[in-house]
């Protein structure tokens, strides 16, 4: 079989949710399956990195598509045009984005549809590509994946996609999560908060990430809890908004609150494997990666009761209301102080971590991608 796929996500040292995804899959896919060739399409210069296996064919399509009406240029009218010339029996688009002007079988990932509901959280012009052409792309697709279950429900309402075209196949996280020595905590902690405990939060800093009310948590617990337990916040500031910079502005405790901005893969294990907890309260998710990555570095998770978050934490985290602040401040003052508790975390996550892989994740979209090819 010849598969095409969308790989414009595969960015050296700028893999996020959907791009971890699309790495850790694939490479699993193409040097598992070397029978079958692969069309890697990037809209960029590639990484060598990137290309696992000799059974793959990069191949750069300009330009880069990093807007709505890149986007339509690059899938509506450069794609098309790619795709007849190479005649491939399936058109994998890990990120969710297809053509309507091809006659390709076409398999969409959907990692979650938040634009749906929180639609004022992106700018005019990403909302209204969103909103007019995931829709149509949902029609488009013979099948889709997507990351959770959860999000299978929501495509089916949202778009009224039949349950038994919809596959889950779930996040995992990379096997570099792990327990740190205790040597290894205090010399990160030294390094980020001058030797104090933190609670961290890490994610592209969006307002669906819910800092808003993570900063009025935060503030809350630290006037009820003796003692300096600071926050780190890991991320890039992309969607840094107007109410996020005011909430952070008007907070008591901003002074114990540090960014370290965007950090690579290896110093992530260790800020995250240092902390004292992860605070992960989105108020939207199709999956949530930190959560199952915390699990693996034994690391108690406090997440949200909403969307796919209860999916993934199972009994392994505290839930809390992520529109309630006093929720979240309560959760915090209890990892804090009940040492039992942050055991009894740790433990269950450590059992739940392996519900969660990369290979499965691998296997599972292989299935799909198999059905969709025999698919009429």
């Amino acid at each position: 079989m010849n598969i095409a796929v969308n790989t414009r996500l595969l960015i050296k040292d700028k893999l996020e949710g959907i791009g971890w995804f699309t790495y850790e899959s694939l490479k699993r896919i193409t040097t598992q399956h070397p029978e079958h060739h692969f069309y890697f399409i990037f809209d960029r210069p590639y990484d060598p990195d990137f290309i696992f296996s000799s059974n793959i064919t990069p191949i750069v399509l300009s330009p880069q598509a990093r807007h709505p009406l890149l986007f339509w240029f690059w899938f509506e009218c450069r794609l098309p045009r790619l795709l007849k010339q190479l005649n491939p029996d399936l058109f994998l688009s890990p990120d969710g984005y297809l053509s309507l002007k091809t006659g390709t079988k076409s398999l969409a990932v959907f990692h979650d549809l938040n634009f749906e509901h929180y639609p004022k959280d992106l700018p005019f012009f990403f909302r209204s590509y969103y909103r007019h052409f995931f829709p149509k792309f949902a029609k488009k697709a013979i099948r889709i994946a997507t990351v959770s279950e959860f999000s299978r429900q929501d495509i089916i309402r949202q778009y009224g996609k039949s349950h038994q075209l919809i596959d889950v196949v779930y996040d995992g996280a990379n096997e570099s999560y792990e327990p740190l020595t205790p040597e290894m905590i205090s010399n990160t902690r030294k390094k980020y908060t001058s030797g104090c405990p933190y609670f961290i939060f890490i994610g592209s800093l969006h307002p669906r990430k819910n800092l808003v009310n993570l900063f009025k948590a935060y503030d809350l617990f630290r006037q009820d809890h003796p003692g300096v337990v600071k926050l780190l916040i890991v991320g890039a500031r992309k969607w840094w908004t107007k109410e996020i910079s005011k909430a952070f502005v008007e907070m008591q405790y901003a002074n114990d609150v540090v960014f370290s901005g965007r950090l690579n893969s290896d110093e992530l294990v260790h800020v995250l494997g240092s902390s004292l907890a992860l605070t992960y309260v989105s108020y939207f998710e199709g999956f949530g990666i930190p959560i199952v990555e915390a699990f693996r570095c034994g690391v108690p998770v406090i997440t949200s009761n909403v969307t796919s978050m209860p999916e993934v934490a199972g009994d392994a985290a505290l839930l809390v209301n992520p529109f309630q602040p006093l929720s979240i401040a309560g959760a915090m003052k209890r990892v804090a102080e009940d040492v039992s508790l942050r055991q009894d975390l740790i433990r269950k996550g450590h059992d739940r971590k392996n519900e969660f892989t990369w290979q499965k994740t691998a296997d599972l979209l292989w299935e799909s991608i198999e059905i969709a090819i025999k698919s009429s």
